[in-house]
């Protein structure tokens, strides 16, 4: 059994995580930010929620870029061959759930 006060969670390094749990290949992991990512597609699908601050996540479709602010609770969802990249304003805590290994 674990508790993870994700409020408390502050890494070494933007996009620094903390492994949560590897369930059969797929990762849960809680990362902390203060910086852009960068552009990338996943591997797979990858569940993205904001458990702390607020991020303005970016995604491109059809050739357009978009743009979604994400306050803590809110959950993006990338499907397989979505082009994304998350923006933190401020600090951010966030639960990633994805494939092992993913970028």
């Amino acid at each position: 059994m674990k508790i993870i006060r994700g409020k408390d969670f502050r890494a070494e390094r933007a996009w620094g995580a903390l492994d949560i749990a590897n369930m059969n290949g797929t990762t849960v992991r809680l990362h902390w930010t203060d910086r852009p990512y960068r552009w990338h597609v996943n591997d797979g699908e990858e569940v993205f929620a904001v458990l702390d601050g607020q991020v303005e996540m970016h995604h491109r479709e059809g050739g357009q870029e978009h743009r979604t602010t994400l306050h803590t609770g809110d959950v993006f969802f990338a499907g397989v061959g979505c082009e994304h990249v998350a923006h933190p304003l401020g600090e951010a805590r966030i639960l990633v759930i994805e494939r092992e290994g993913s970028v």
